[in-house]
This record gives C-alpha cells, sequence and structure tokens, in this order.
C-alpha cells in the first residue's frame, strides 16, 4: 500500500515522541510538528482508518504493527541521512531538514545499498 509522505511523517513523529516521553495524544503530535490541534485530529483520524494507530479512551495514540513498520523505517532514513550530511560538513538545521526530504523520496534498494556503502555510527 503507498503512503503519503504528510502521513509517513505523522508516523515518524509519533514514534518519536513516545520514545521521548513514553506516551502520545493529539495535542503532543501538534506540538511537535507545528500544526494545528483539528488538522492533527484529522490526519490521527486517517491514520486510524487505515489501520496505522490506534487510539485508546484517554486519547492515547498508539501505533499498530504496520504504523510501527512504516515509522521505523522513515525513522532510520532520517537518521542517517541527518548524521551523512553533517559528516560532510552540512550544518545541523540544514542536514536535518535536508534528511526530511530525502528520506521519503529514496527507494529500498538505493537505500540499503548507502547504507553499505557508507556505514554511519550511532545510526
Amino acid at each position: 500500500m503507498q503512503i503519503h509522505e504528510s502521513a509517513e511523517d505523522y508516523l515518524e513523529s509519533i514514534l518519536v515522541i513516545g520514545q521521548q516521553k513514553g506516551s502520545v495524544r493529539s495535542i503532543d503530535v501538534a506540538q511537535y510538528m507545528g500544526f494545528s490541534k483539528p488538522s492533527v485530529s484529522r490526519a490521527v483520524g486517517l491514520l486510524r482508518e487505515n489501520g496505522y494507530l490506534t487510539v485508546d479512551s484517554s486519547g492515547f495514540l498508539k501505533l499498530t504493527k504496520s504504523g510501527l513498520e512504516i515509522a521505523d523505517r522513515i525513522y532510520e532514513r532520517h537518521q542517517f541521512f541527518s548524521a551523512w550530511l553533517m559528516s560532510l560538513g552540512v550544518p545541523r538545521e540544514t542536514a536535518v531538514r535536508d534528511a526530511c526530504r530525502i528520506e521519503h523520496a529514496i527507494s529500498a534498494e538505493s537505500f540499503a545499498a548507502m547504507k553499505a556503502h557508507f556505514p554511519i555510527e550511532n545510526v
């Protein structure tokens, strides 16, 4: 199933927030991504409908198996490209911003080849 870049960004954000805080609510996602709460609520609804996350009765978001697989894949790419670009001398802010764009566009085959050719420590 093809998933849109924005959905990947939401899933990745939920993963990161969960790692930082232990639990995630829509307001956490809105603050983290700099989006309005209504925008996040709409996205969460769509992600839930498509089986990428669940929302419990207290409003906590939890990635499903398929949601976690996507979030892990995108986050791994983000970490790799951020670290790689910074190792080339790109300033952190630029590297992180560029990594966010690259992580969605590259194929699995090309990413695997890059990881094999350019091993990055701590990724």
